[in-house]
């Protein structure tokens, strides 16, 4: 039906016939000649329609936004003066000769250049006139664009794309799995996979070496900008590495990635261990880019006359942490008060502070509510944190979790309020991962999966879990998780010994993962993977602010679709053939309270 997209035409094509469908983006009329400006996925044309061609003036001027228009004329440069040079089409025109009308419209719910002043909900309720929006039709063809390049990098370096099962069983991958009622094995459930870890596990030991796969994953959990219950994920894993085999192969994707798509040249990866990174930083996803550490002043906490830094300094679960922030005595009250909630959220019962004015005038140059308890050990704080006037310096005393993410989350607000960024770019490797996290009561939970191989011997394991390090590696860039994996565990007492000190016990351990078991005693290769999360990246490479806005048709923060009023109600005919019945909430009538 069409001869050119609208966004390819430019001066090259000039007195060319041309033929292009597309929707009215804007129509003008101007003195008798009407404007109409036609757009496609690939962009905008400017079309001139004047009163020569009377059937095809006619039609477009009865022409209104967002009808589906095809037309068709010659190309032209546009006149002296009236030339876009901000705009890809911008030097030439389209003189009209037919117009048609494929399709009308009626009054869209919103305007799409206009789309900032109606909310979120309104937008994903009409996604299909929100999509649209060239800005985001440059989103998801970029999207399409990276999908692309890691595809033929993968392929290039011997990987196979395999597709591994949505219908599969429930696994304890730390958060809710979306379970799918069988029919024909009633009171049994499928579970959507959180990823398709066993099975490519189980791809190594069927001797497929390299695999990867674009998969989509699904996890039932409270939502967050960065997440949706339904996700993207690039998946690979290969046979007979370790784990600067797999780093090194996924580095160079990135690095190729960022080049190809968006002509930048990623800096060097170093290398971090976790213990660093929360030391350093209070987070295991630092951003590098922000010019503030975290310094322990514990030791010189212990002794002050202020329980709320001594308790800490002297608690074995404790931490006394300062974080300097230049030039930062500028800061308001107002503003370090508002800083003060937000680490409220992170659990800190408060936010100590010093400001140095005029660090030569003693404590008289000092401004802190606090200072008064440390008068003996100020000039030695001062100094480790390397103050300097017109610095503030921030405090966290509490338990070691607490002042980590609430410090770290406070390092991360403050590079983006005051604008510190030293880069625009700044990946990382965060390396040497604990394998297990202890809750409050003291219960072991695998920190990334139980299928991770730990860097000692089973009997080191079971001696000394709390210490054990595993061979787990995080891509982070900016601060944000882009990709995680490890070398997995490919002998059998290895993999019973991490599942004795989970307390998963031999019959659960077959129950859940007897296949899994029984695959380990036939050969299994030395093994390794990693995976990215597709959505994550791609919001990072459009600078966009939740995933939301790079995926097509994207879920609510409650996990609902809007459009298509999803979830939503069965009927009992449907529930009784997967031999479901739905509990009814009882009413409680006042009286009952």
């Amino acid at each position: 039906m069409r001869s050119h997209y609208c966004g390819q035409l430019n001066e090259t094509q000039v007195d060319e016939e041309v033929t292009l469908c597309g929707w009215v983006h804007r129509r003008r009329d101007h003195g008798g000649v009407i404007f109409l400006d036609l757009r496609d996925r690939d962009g905008i044309a400017q079309v001139v329609v004047d009163p020569d061609t009377p059937e095809a003036f006619a039609t477009a001027d009865r022409a209104r936004n967002e009808y589906v228009l095809r037309i068709s004329g010659r190309v032209r440069l546009r006149p002296e003066g009236t030339q876009n040079p901000n705009m890809p089409t911008g030097l030439i025109e389209v003189l009209a000769k037919q117009v048609e009308v494929l399709n009308t419209a009626a009054t869209p719910p919103f305007q799409l250049d206009e789309h900032g002043k109606v909310g979120e909900e309104v937008r994903l309720k009409h996604r299909y006139i929100d999509l649209r929006r060239p800005e985001m039709i440059d989103k998801l063809r970029l999207r399409s664009r990276i999908s692309h390049s890691v595809r033929a990098y993968l392929e290039g370096e011997g990987f196979l794309d395999i597709e591994t099962p949505i219908l599969t069983r429930a696994t304890p991958e730390g958060a809710r799995d979306y379970l799918v009622p069988s029919r024909t094995h009633p009171g049994h459930f499928f579970a959507l996979p959180q990823s398709p870890q066993l099975f490519k596990q189980l791809l190594m030991v069927s001797g497929f070496d390299r695999y990867y796969q674009i998969a989509k994953c699904f996890r039932d959990e409270d939502l967050r900008a960065d997440r949706q219950p339904e996700f993207t994920q690039i998946d690979l894993e290969a046979s007979f590495v370790d784990e600067n085999d797999v780093m090194a192969i996924t580095e160079q994707m990135i690095r190729q990635l960022f080049a190809d798509v968006l002509e930048v040249e990623l800096p060097e990866f170093p290398r971090m261990p976790y213990a660093e990174a929360m030391q350093r930083y209070g987070s295991d996803k630092p951003d590098l880019r922000i010019p503030l550490e975290l310094v322990d002043v514990d030791d010189l906490m212990k002794g002050v006359d202020f329980k709320v830094f001594s308790g800490p300094a002297n608690a074995d679960d404790g931490r006394v942490a300062a974080l300097k922030v230049s030039g930062g005595a500028k800061l308001t009250r107002k503003e370090i008060d508002d800083y003060t909630k937000f680490v409220g959220i992170y659990g800190a019962k408060g936010l100590a502070w010093i400001k140095v004015n005029e660090r030569a005038k003693g404590l008289e140059g000092l401004q802190s509510p606090i200072v008064k308890f440390m008068e003996d050990i100020v000039e030695t704080l001062l100094d480790r944190v390397d103050a300097k006037d017109g610095d503030i310096i921030f405090f966290g005393a509490d338990k070691v979790r607490v002042v980590n993410e609430a410090l770290g989350a406070l390092r991360v607000r403050l590079g983006n309020d005051l604008n510190l960024y030293t880069q625009a770019w700044a990946p990382l490797w965060v390396v040497d991962f604990p394998m297990f996290e202890a809750d409050d009561a003291g219960r072991l939970s695998a920190l990334h999966h139980p299928f991770t191989a730990p860097s000692c011997s089973p009997d080191e394991l079971r001696a000394s879990p709390s210490t054990a390090l595993s061979r787990a590696y995080d891509m982070v860039l900016n601060g944000t998780e882009l990709g995680g994996g490890s070398i997995r565990i490919h002998d059998q007492a290895m993999q019973r010994a991490v599942f004795e000190v989970l307390g998963i016990g031999n019959e659960e351990a077959e129950e859940k993962f007897g296949f899994l078991l029984d695959a380990l005693q036939y050969g299994a290769p030395p093994h390794g993977g990693l995976a990215f999360g597709l959505d994550r990246l791609v919001m990072l490479m459009t600078g966009a602010k939740t995933i939301r806005e790079v995926i097509a048709f994207p879920k609510t923060q409650s996990a609902a679709d809007l459009m298509t009023d999803a979830p939503g109600e069965v009927s009992a005919d449907q529930l009784k053939e997967l031999n479901i019945r739905l509990r009814q909430k009882v009413k409680v009538t006042a009286d009952e309270e």
